[in-house]
């Protein structure tokens, strides 16, 4: 797009400084301020502050400007107060996220859903990354390890890695689990019904096997929660 609008890209790292000094850099916008002394005569250039450089990327912006923001769940929340500032003076912004946070800027924002890569597209990931790391894999390994990637450019890299260091790799990183705690819910109200039936019958067998199996469930669903230290040993 820097053929239609002044573009600048820019990923938020933990310092508002940099954040904005990499977007005026990028837009051609001064950073630098001069000083003079009592007499008028320069004295030297000063950085300018994060909230005049704030201004000053606004005052220089309008609608032939796009700024391009990837990770953008990680814009802390005076950023996003920036950017509405800036929306309003007519400069596009797109920002890349895995979901739409939902606040602020966000809701106002349209959403597009981007597809996922093409096979082929991690096929030539995992190559650039061989080349990188100066491995000669054949097509045939190329293949074998491309499952475990799935559609995830950066599991591929890490991949290619790993396959560097000799690592063993069998197993993909992208497994996605089911949640089943609803079933098991769903059980110990079975035994809770079977109970209940016991007692309104007077059938004292349904009513202990009901009341034995639903204390016998819950025990095992509290120790089934049991956690044991996060760390390895040696951590």
């Amino acid at each position: 797009m820097s053929g239609e609008f002044q573009c600048a890209i820019a990923t938020y790292k933990g310092s508002l400084k940099k954040f904005f000094g990499a977007i005026a850099f990028q837009l051609d916008i001064p950073t630098t301020e001069t000083q003079y002394n009592k007499n008028g005569d320069p004295t030297g250039e000063k950085d300018l502050t994060v909230d005049a450089l704030k201004e000053e990327i606004l005052e220089n912006c309008g609608e032939d400007t796009l700024l391009i923001l990837p990770e953008a769940k990680r814009l802390t929340t005076s950023i996003r107060y920036w950017l509405e500032d800036a929306i309003s003076a007519g400069v596009r912004v797109v920002c890349f996220a895995v979901a739409n946070p939902g606040r602020d800027i966000f809701l106002e924002m349209l959403e597009i859903e981007l597809e996922l890569p093409s096979d082929r597209a991690i096929r030539e990931v995992m190559e650039a990354e061989a080349q990188k790391q100066g491995l000669n894999l054949s097509k045939s390994r190329l293949a074998e390890l491309q499952p475990l990637a799935g559609r995830n450019p950066m599991l591929a890299r890490k991949i290619i890695r790993n396959e560097a260091l000799g690592l063993k790799q069998d197993k993909p990183e992208h497994t996605q689990y089911v949640v089943i705690m609803p079933v098991i819910i769903a059980a110990l109200f079975s035994f809770a019904v079977v109970r209940f039936i016991g007692m309104g019958t007077g059938n004292k067998g349904l009513y202990i096997t009901g009341g034995v199996c639903l204390v016998s469930a819950m025990a095992l669903k509290q120790l089934g929660n049991v956690r044991g230290a996060r760390k390895r040993l040696g951590q």
